[in-house]
């Protein structure tokens, strides 16, 4: 990615200048009219304003290099905010209930996901064999025990406290490889570890939730196999088949697929919230703060594992990244399969939004911050 000095940088893929500009205005006075209202009348009358607030922010913020990152973070706050406000909209419609459209969502994410990968990404594996190993291993063995850990000081009720369990044994999210791009990380390696990480997790999450989640809850391993497998398994092969037959006419999947997956993850997250409304008013808070200190950690975590091993700069951001970012959509899925969506699948619920936000904040930082290999090429010779 290009440096800027300029924070304003239009990069020309998303609106004309002008027109972005006067979206940020109006979501800025949108902004303002919600304070007035919140302070008048309460909270809840200002709720439409702040939504469509969040909505023009992203929808300017794609206009401005070093913003964009955080566009699909508002378009998530959004979603959150409109599920937690009007819950009764996003559980069900004339009878049909909208958590039967978790599984085949997931399975469109991930058929994307499969549409996007290539026989390089498998091959890197054995170019960069230390790097895709330390960060799988890190982040099967971190996040999991992590979340273990403050399932059991959390003292929720088991479900719920296997749902912090379970975000932590869910594999590497794609979002990782948007957050590396944007953190100047390395983005092969990242890609590489996402890869390898979904694919495992058929086998991996549903073995970790058996170890360390069988106190909270009783845990089908078999089962539970078997439903990530044709979440992702059989789409993603699908998704292979369809990049390799149709490689050179594909263009409009790349540019469609990138927003089908945005939306359903943030619909996947509207169901969820709205699923555990109750549950998520009566603890949101300190959900929020254990699910924050889970990610943070393993951003932490992931990047002294990096260290540890005397990785290069660009790959222990890296390993931050691909640790403490997860698969939420995925491990609501798992919960929604289970049967536990209002329990087990508010953890993951909260967890996808606060990552967002959380990794695009990382991305802003490191953006800004040369590695040594940049100012090494910058600097002047004498």
């Amino acid at each position: 990615m290009e440096k800027h000095g300029n924070s304003k940088h239009i990069d020309g893929k998303g609106l004309k200048p002008n027109l972005s500009r006067i979206v940020l205005v109006m979501a800025a006075s949108l902004l303002i009219m919600a304070m007035i209202i919140c302070f008048s009348s309460g909270f809840r009358t200002a709720v439409p304003e702040i939504i469509v607030a969040f909505l023009f922010l992203a929808i300017g913020f794609r206009n401005f290099t070093l913003l964009k990152g955080f566009s699909f973070t508002l378009l998530i706050c959004a979603a959150v905010t409109t599920s937690l406000s009007y819950p009764d909209y996003f559980i069900s419609y004339h009878g049909f209930k909208f958590a039967l459209l978790i599984t085949p969502l997931i399975q469109i994410i991930m058929f994307g996901m499969g549409t996007s990968m290539h026989v390089k990404d498998f091959v890197n594996v054995l170019k960069m064999p230390k790097g895709v190993f330390i960060g799988v291993f890190s982040h099967f063995l971190i996040m999991p025990l992590l979340g273990l850990t403050l399932a059991s000081i959390s003292g929720f009720k088991p479900e719920i406290a296997a749902g912090i369990i379970l975000i932590g044994c869910s594999p590497n999210g794609m979002a990782s490889n948007v957050i590396s791009y944007l953190a100047k990380a390395n983005l092969a390696l990242s890609v590489t570890i996402t890869a390898v990480s979904t694919l495992l997790a058929p086998l991996i999450t549903p073995l970790l939730m058996k170890m360390l989640a069988g106190a909270f809850i009783d845990i089908n391993v078999e089962n539970m196999m078997f439903d990530i497998a044709k979440m992702v398994i059989v789409p993603i092969v699908l998704g292979l088949i369809f990049n390799r037959l149709l490689r050179h006419k594909q263009q409009w999947v790349e540019k469609i697929m990138p927003l089908i997956s945005m939306s359903g993850i943030a619909f996947i997250i509207m169901i969820i919230t709205a699923a555990g409304h109750n549950s998520l008013l009566d603890i949101g808070f300190k959900l929020i703060l254990l699910v924050m200190i889970h990610n943070l950690t393993g951003y932490v975590l992931g990047y002294w594992s990096g260290r540890l091993f005397k990785m290069e700069e660009r790959d222990c951001r890296t390993m931050a990244i691909e640790v403490g970012m997860q698969n939420g959509g995925l491990a609501s899925a798992i919960a929604k399969e289970m049967g536990k969506m209002a329990t087990v699948g508010l953890a993951p619920a909260v967890f996808g939004p606060l990552m967002n936000i959380t990794g695009s904040l990382l991305a802003s930082y490191w953006h800004r911050k040369p590695t040594k290999d940049e100012v090494a090429y910058t600097a002047p010779s004498h």
